[in-house]
């Protein structure tokens, strides 16, 4: 809903385990909505917004501070679709529809293989899945009349998620 201060058009937060299909869900809605999308697993890479590389884990050492420097000024304009699996540090202002995508066990695992995870990362991810730790996070830190959970098991579920985000964007629009 808007308000007076609040962006002509809105942001969306794409959170889910790695692996649950949330840049293509993302790229897929930018695509028919003209929408900005912010991959930002590959933004922390491109703009160096992380101290370092975990050897153990394979990943960046994200900076909360200078990711959020970095997006303050297109987030605050609105009209874009933010993916990401750890989504407790963004200021709660900035979205105005959280999604959470969820994906079994038998699906989750060969897209993980499939992308060369070792092992350990493998077993550490489906855990997080099983355990809803990204769930609960964006529970915890946002409000639940702004979180949408959706199953992304299927070519199938991405197209009906897809239309149902563009259908909410058209929503928000006409209001």
């Amino acid at each position: 809903r808007k308000s007076i201060g609040m962006t002509k058009k809105p942001n969306i937060l794409i959170a889910g385990t790695p692996g649950t299909g949330k840049t293509s869900l993302a790229s897929a809605v930018a695509a028919q909505t003209g929408f900005n999308h912010i991959d930002v697993g590959a933004l922390v890479k491109e703009k160096s917004l992380h101290d370092g590389y975990d050897e153990e884990f394979q990943a960046f050492i994200q900076n909360d501070d200078k990711i959020c420097d970095e997006m303050e000024e297109p987030l605050s304009a609105g009209g874009n679709i933010v993916d990401y699996h750890t989504v407790d540090f963004f200021p709660e202002r900035w979205f105005q529809l959280v999604v959470v995508l969820r994906t079994d066990n038998a699906v989750l695992y060969p897209r993980l293989e499939a992308r060369g995870y070792s092992e350990k990362k493998i077993t550490e991810n489906i855990d997080c899945e099983i355990m809803q730790v990204v769930h609960d996070e964006v529970y915890e830190s946002y409000k639940s009349e702004i979180i949408i959970v959706l199953d992304s098991n299927s070519v199938q579920d991405m197209e009906d998620n897809t239309d149902k985000l563009v259908e909410w964007i058209q929503q928000w629009r006409s209001q």
